[in-house]
């Protein structure tokens, strides 16, 4: 049994199960899947707001082998590894380096992502923000890993209206070597992104996206919608050209979205695989097999704790999915780039190891609830 503080501060007993993740399996046939993977932070150096970062590299290459071995891919320096959250542009450029070339080590599946985030306000004009989509994406090319261009902080300060972001993405898409994903963050996961494509109406910018993926055929390989609208999502898939793929990112409908329905369905890049790989990879192989069903039953319960680990102020996801990377025993500590690990309540955290729990996501439930009490006991909680 352990003691573990409700959302009002009051202790309460729970009983931990037994129940253990499904084992690897091999990638789905029917979905393309990319799982958004966090980083591991050296906890000795490098994890507070001042920073820079400095990673344990060992924990996070032997991380994205964990979600490779349960059938996912690896997208790799994503906001999930917190892009512009801890996380600067030298430290994600090695992290592009060197999970490509452990991609290429183990056959695993890679996409990374070339963003902005070496510039700082104010930015300076459209060509500096360019110049640095640019540099991003020449380095997630040498690396020989496909390209997502993020949604960037300084194109959303610095555009003066639609016209800016088409001139911005379609030099880069002329220039890419290879067909990119391009990924719409919406502003609950960065408010800094508010507006993006240079209207805060949705659908006039769900239309500027469509008009820059229609003027560069071949040359978009997906986008990725991360707005949290199931609908809104459902309403561009069906508008992209054929053979462009619709990456959901909405972490809250993703089991609907990517069964889909007799107009299509979402492929996913999502930050909520990093905890779920191994109920997700089982539930991918059921629909592969024909069980639509069993797909649904199998993943349905996911969404209680993918719902809490994204609830308001949904940007601190992150802290979570650390949390239950360290309660699964991927990692040895629970510490993050810039401080992160403290921007989530104690009674939050305990209530994402509940969840897990009964989702059966620890293949040591023992250490999960020994590693949980400690964190416990640091805040004054005896057992």
């Amino acid at each position: 049994m352990i003691r573990l503080p409700d959302a009002s501060g009051r202790l309460r007993t729970y009983e931990p199960g037994r129940a253990v993740p499904p084992p690897p399996g091999p990638p789905p046939r029917r979905r393309a899947v990319l799982a958004a993977a966090h980083v591991v932070a050296d906890p000795l150096t490098g994890t507070t707001p001042q920073g820079p970062a400095r990673l344990d590299w060992d924990a996070t290459l032997a991380f994205r082998r964990h979600l490779w071995a349960h059938g996912m891919g690896v997208a790799e320096a994503m906001d999930t590894a917190q892009r512009g959250a801890g996380l600067d542009w030298p430290a994600a450029a090695e992290l592009v380096r060197r999970t490509a070339a452990e991609a290429r080590a183990v056959g695993g599946t890679l996409v990374c992502g070339a963003g902005t985030d070496q510039l700082a306000p104010p930015y300076g004009p459209l060509a500096a923000v360019t110049a640095a989509y640019e540099e991003q994406l020449a380095v997630v090319e040498e690396a020989g890993a496909p390209a997502v261009l993020l949604a960037s902080r300084a194109l959303a300060a610095v555009a003066r209206g639609p016209e800016d972001y088409a001139e911005v993405y379609g030099g880069l898409l002329r220039q890419a070597s290879a067909p990119v994903v391009l990924h719409w963050l919406g502003a609950d996961f960065d408010p800094a992104l508010a507006g993006y494509w240079g209207s805060r109406d949705p659908d006039a910018a769900t239309d500027v996206l469509l008009g820059i993926v229609a003027a560069h055929p071949g040359k978009v390989a997906g986008v990725k919608v991360s707005l949290l609208d199931a609908g809104r999502e459902r309403e561009l898939r069906r508008r992209l050209p054929a053979g462009v793929r619709c990456y959901t990112g909405d972490d809250l409908h993703y089991p609907e979205l990517v069964e889909g329905d007799g107009m299509g369905h979402s492929d996913a890049l999502l930050g909520v695989l990093d905890p779920l790989a191994p109920i997700a990879g089982h539930a991918l192989r059921l629909l592969d097999a024909g069980d639509r069903r069993g797909f649904r039953a199998a993943l349905d319960p996911t969404l209680a704790l993918a719902r809490h680990l994204f609830e308001p102020p949904t940007r601190f996801y992150k802290t979570g999915v650390v949390l239950l990377a360290w309660l699964a025993g991927h990692q040895e500590h629970f510490a993050m780039p810039g401080g992160l690990h403290a921007a989530r309540s104690l009674p939050h955290l305990a209530r994402a190891y509940e969840l897990a729990d009964c989702l059966g996501l620890f293949a040591d439930p023992e250490r999960a609830q020994a590693r949980m009490a400690g964190l416990l006991a640091v805040y004054g909680v005896a057992q």
